[in-house]
């Protein structure tokens, strides 16, 4: 029998500014973020630390002359016990909400 995984198995989170960025998702998030050595010249990332045997996945900010930020990127879900909070946070450190806190039904709440 084959077993299922979750099918995100990596993300990459596309930013202009590496520094304030890495100040914004650990501030929000409560995670730390590590520089790792990047694949091209000009390019930079920083991994969210992680356990690479809990389930899940984990990703990086990554910094690239071809890649920039925008609002039709990736979307990513970030898994926290109360999205309330998180949003509160990353209003606090200069993020802004495009949907505040609501249900989606047995999958529990997103914003």
């Amino acid at each position: 029998m084959r077993t299922l995984v979750n099918p995100v198995g990596w993300f990459e989170i596309y930013v202009a500014d590496m520094y304030r960025a890495k100040t914004f998702y650990e501030s929000v998030f409560k995670r730390t973020l590590i520089e790792i050595p990047a694949p091209q010249a000009g390019m930079s990332m920083m991994i969210f630390a992680n356990d690479i045997q809990a389930s899940g996945a984990t990703g990086a900010l990554v910094k690239h002359p071809m890649r920039q930020p925008s609002n039709e990127g990736t979307l990513v879900y970030f898994s926290c016990e109360d999205c309330a909070t998180e949003t509160a946070l990353a209003t606090q450190h200069s993020g802004m909400v495009f949907k505040e806190k609501f249900n989606i039904g047995a999958n529990g709440f997103i914003a």
